[in-house]
């Protein structure tokens, strides 16, 4: 199979979606980590931006990237910035609790394909969802 359109599968690779969800509380992680699973989309987590740039670095791809703003190390805003500049084309999900317009505006303005905010539901799972297979 080649590559994706948002570039994260290789030859030789299952079919199967996969997901990196990157936020520092573990309550969010364990939600998104579940609600993945219940979609059947193969899922890693960690808890800061900086985390999520190095499992890119050690060659790790994703189709999808559950982005939280507020984070320890690295934020959402400065880890979207470093994957897009290193050409990391996962469809980046902002996903916080922020309402203030100028910060989502920041945040998409980052590299988001799209910004849901929090708490994440099976709903809005799916909406992001369609983006990668739309």
């Amino acid at each position: 199979m080649a590559q994706s359109k948002h570039g994260g599968r290789k030859l030789g690779q299952s079919n199967k979606m996969t997901a990196l969800v990157v936020d520092d509380n573990m309550i969010n992680r364990t939600i998104h980590h579940r609600l993945l699973d219940n979609l059947g989309i193969e899922n890693e987590v960690v808890s800061n931006g900086k985390e999520a740039v190095d499992i890119h670095y050690s060659g790790k791809m994703f189709d999808l990237i559950l982005m939280d703003m507020d984070m320890p190390i690295m934020n959402g805003i400065e880890a979207t910035k470093k994957l897009r500049e290193m050409g990391i084309r996962s469809v980046i999900a902002g996903v916080s609790s922020r309402a203030m317009e100028e910060e989502i505006r920041e945040f998409m303005e980052a590299g988001l394909d799209d910004y849901q905010e929090k708490p994440l539901t099976m709903s809005k799972l799916v909406s992001i969802i369609h983006k990668i297979n739309g």
